[in-house]
């Protein structure tokens, strides 16, 4: 599970990015006091890699969310992510895409496909068949 405190562009990027690498995991992502639509500057830099999260809406962050998660990477929600005592955290410092523009957006689009080949490795997961 990916948390933050808003869940429109930097988690929204997350959770799609597994179908790009071919993870098999299953991704959830949530923030805090998330927006009412994703980012459009991130819509549109996912779009330009084959990733449409135009449809997504991002969620708001749940107990149950967070409990049901083997490993739950955070990226700067502070206090309002929950905690469960032998769950696995990792924090990943990315930046706001929030009034960025596309050219802005883009490195960080890329720090976080980045971030999941990382985190694929470190959790031990291949790639899916095709």
């Amino acid at each position: 599970m990916f948390v933050v405190a808003q869940a429109g562009g930097r988690v929204a990027g997350l959770a799609q990015f597994g179908v790009v690498f071919g993870v098999r995991l299953q991704v959830r992502s949530a923030g805090s006091a998330p927006p009412d639509a994703v980012n459009p500057a991130v819509v549109e830099t996912l779009r330009e890699v084959g990733v449409d999260v135009s449809a997504e809406t991002p969620r708001v962050l749940t107990v149950d969310a967070v409990r049901e998660s083997d490993v739950v990477i955070t990226m700067g929600c502070g206090d309002a992510c929950p905690y469960f005592p032998g769950k696995r955290y990792l924090d990943r410092r990315l930046d706001d895409p929030a009034g960025r523009d596309v050219a802005a957006v883009r490195p960080l689009r890329d720090r976080i496909g980045h971030l999941v080949r990382e985190l694929r490795g470190e959790l031990g997961v291949g790639a899916a068949a095709s």
